[in-house]
């Protein structure tokens, strides 16, 4: 009846009295007071407006269905149903104490405040968890749990202790409808109870079904005749897998020749997982569940048992397996002139990792006399390598070389932050890899064979502009949003490298920038400037590449190929990348933000990355998190924001800019919630 109502009255736009309505809709006698009833929660909710005798619909606004997003600064967004149109913002007191992953209905403005869409949350629909996980604490006795996941800093009341032993500080859980304690998991200083909130935290699976598991202990560990039929041998050929040194799925390896023409013939192959998972199996349906592996701080969910993952389907050293090869040729302007698939059989010559090709590629004598065979193989992989990569900048593909934290622990105990940096290896598979996906996307699309495709969508004009105002304070100039394209990106970013202000103006980039989805549509992959797009390299750990893997060899087979439900798989996909992405940053930030604790009063550098209502956030050097200065700590003095970007003081002259470097005083730490309190260190 309230959807009913709604589309009258969106209808009827001069509104309607009860009586109209009632007519309109066929209501009478006592239904009459069932609509009176539904009009009223309309009203509560914000749907409907009445004025004097009539019932109005907001004109400006709309309801809209979608999944509650919070961020950890109380506010959160509506990833909308379907993924159309842009994400919607909730202010905290408008969130209706929804959490994370909740299907909500939420009345937007399209145009907010700032031009971007605005709304409230009006009812929850469906509650993805139905626990609540929080800090435990006493009010004059009473027992509370403040929650992790709402955006609403009140605690609230538990209906009992239980028989559990809790004391204030300790991160429990409880049923979110009666509020009843069901898990104690203890104080957050304690080994393993981060890792063990993570987990509940993002609903990650941590074990396989009884009959999955069955299905992986029957696997066969040996290649038979029949395995190998309709599979092109490549055991001679030199293959090598090149990963990180703790790495155990090893999806991919690779092979060169220079041909007689001066092409280079590259070979990608891929661990056949289709082969031993099928569709409809149980492994099938606890991998789809998944969607993908996670990779946490010394901890691996893998997506598949580990029989399969780091055994029969990974490209062990030296050992037989079934693959699914993709054989390029390319010319010397990185041009590919001819592409091959097949499933087919290698044998890898050497499990390679990173660090040694990069010590190859320095000259280190010791490594290249270890892998004095493979050395020719080496020095031609990066000669096409690096046309590759000249080929794909001058598309306009964005090569963002962030840094990223790595933990290094110490006898199990997190003894200091490093920062982890690509190397000229990593780049080398990564162009291989972008290449294969790119090769195995256009196949796909040509023949028409239903698949998952892996776009990016362009920007929004309104992000573009914030961006193109914001770089003008940097004294860097941009086209009309409209005129914008992924070369002018590519621009800003390389004229900041390795300049002070490099993090700040790369990650607002970034934030320009639509995520990249999973989707049934090749609608083409802006971040790469690639018109074909897919993911087919890695299917030990993601499932989208299962599927392409899957239509790839249909299409081959010239079989017929359908998968039913594709949209709501890629959504399915996507959602479950960004919660493995959300719960390794969690667990990653978490850990940083503890060891910070014992650094209490230290001082730091950081550089300010933003200026917000609140005050002035600054990123600390080298360990990849930010904290914020109120703006009460800034010293006595009135300060004005002269732009989105300057703080100026009033009496002092004082300024505070983005992408300033500035010393801090570390005074407060809430490692749970992610936040630290910084001051400005005293003036020497």
């Amino acid at each position: 009846m309230e959807e009913e109502i709604l589309a009258l009255l969106k209808q009827k736009k001069k509104g309607l009295a009860f009586h109209q309505i009632a007519g309109a809709l066929r209501v009478h006698g006592r239904d009459q007071t069932k609509l009176r009833r539904a009009l009223k929660v309309l009203e509560g909710r914000g749907t409907v407006l009445q004025k004097k005798d009539a019932y109005y619909a907001p004109q400006d606004k709309a309801v809209i269905r979608g999944e509650f997003l919070p961020s950890s600064r109380g506010f959160g967004f509506i990833r909308r149903s379907g993924g159309g149109g842009e994400d919607i913002f909730v202010p905290a007191r408008f969130t209706l104490g929804a959490l994370a992953g909740d299907i909500v209905e939420v009345l937007v403005k399209e145009k907010g405040k700032i031009g971007k869409p605005e709304g409230r949350v009006t009812r929850i629909i469906k509650k993805a968890r139905l626990t609540v996980l929080g800090v435990y604490q006493e009010h004059y006795g009473r027992p509370m749990i403040l929650p992790f996941d709402s955006a609403s800093a009140e605690a609230l009341p538990l209906a009992s202790r239980g028989m559990a032993r809790i004391a204030p500080g300790m991160i429990i859980e409880a049923e979110r409808d009666t509020l009843a304690v069901r898990n104690v998991f203890g104080f957050p200083e304690e080994p393993g109870v981060d890792l063990q909130v993570v987990i509940r935290r993002f609903n990650l699976a941590t074990r396989f079904s009884d009959e999955a598991q069955a299905e992986a202990a029957r696997a066969s560990r040996k290649t038979t005749a029949k395995d190998r039929e309709g599979r092109k041998d490549y055991r001679r050929w030199t293959t090598v897998t090149i990963d990180g040194e703790s790495a155990q799925d090893f999806d991919d390896a690779v092979s060169i020749r220079r041909l007689p023409s001066g092409n280079y013939l590259l070979g990608v192959h891929i661990a056949d997982v289709s082969h031993y998972v099928r569709p409809g199996s149980a492994l099938d349906k606890d991998a789809l569940a998944r969607a993908t592996s996670v990779y946490l701080p010394e901890f691996t969910i893998p997506m598949l048992p580990e029989e399969l993952s780091n055994d029969i389907c990974s490209l062990r050293g030296r050992q037989v397996r079934l693959t699914v090869s993709v054989l390029l040729e390319i010319d010397v302007q990185g041009r590919v002139v001819k592409a091959d698939f097949h499933p087919s059989l290698i044998k890898t010559a050497e499990r390679m990792t990173y660090t040694s090709v990069f010590k190859i590629f320095q000259g280190d004598e010791a490594e290249i006399a270890r892998y004095k065979k493979l050395i020719p193989d080496f020095l031609l992989m990066r000669e096409l390598a690096a046309i590759l990569r000249r080929r794909r900048e001058a598309q306009g593909s964005l090569n963002f070389d962030l840094l990223e934290p790595e933990l290094i622990y110490r006898e199990g105990t997190l003894h200091r932050v490093a920062a982890f940096e690509a190397n000229e290896a990593h780049h080398l598979i990564e162009e291989f890899m972008v290449l294969a996906n790119e090769a195995v996307a256009a196949q796909l699309s040509r023949k028409g064979v239903p698949a998952m495709y892996r776009v990016h969508p362009p920007p929004a004009l309104a992000d573009i502009a914030e961006l193109r105002e914001l770089l003008e304070h940097f004294g860097i100039m941009l086209p009309k949003a409209e005129k914008v394209t992924s070369r002018d990106l590519q621009r800003v970013i390389k004229e900041v490298e390795g300049k002070p202000d490099e993090k700040v103006i790369q990650s607002r980039v970034l934030r320009a920038l639509r995520l990249a989805v999973y989707a049934p549509e090749n609608t083409g992959h802006y971040g790469l400037a690639k018109k074909d797009y897919t993911h087919f390299t890695s299917p030990i750990r993601r499932y989208p590449d299962l599927i392409v893997h899957r239509a790839l060899k249909a299409s081959l087979a010239r079989e017929k190929w359908q998968i039913p439900g594709l949209e709501a798989l890629a959504l399915h996909c996507s959602d479950q990348e960004r919660k493995a992405d959300g719960a390794e940053k969690e667990l990653v930030e978490w850990r940083i933000f503890r060891l910070l604790k014992t650094r209490l009063g230290d001082e730091f550098t950081g550089v300010i990355v933003d200026i917000t209502k609140a005050g002035v956030l600054v990123e600390l050097d080298d360990f990849f998190v930010d904290g914020l200065i109120a703006y009460a700590d800034l010293g006595g003095d009135y300060y004005r924001q002269k732009s989105a970007r300057t703080l100026v003081g009033r009496r002092s002259g004082r300024t505070f800019e983005l992408g300033q470097k500035i010393t801090v005083v570390l005074a407060a730490v809430d490692p749970q919630a992610r936040r630290m309190t910084l001051v400005p260190a005293p003036h020497r």
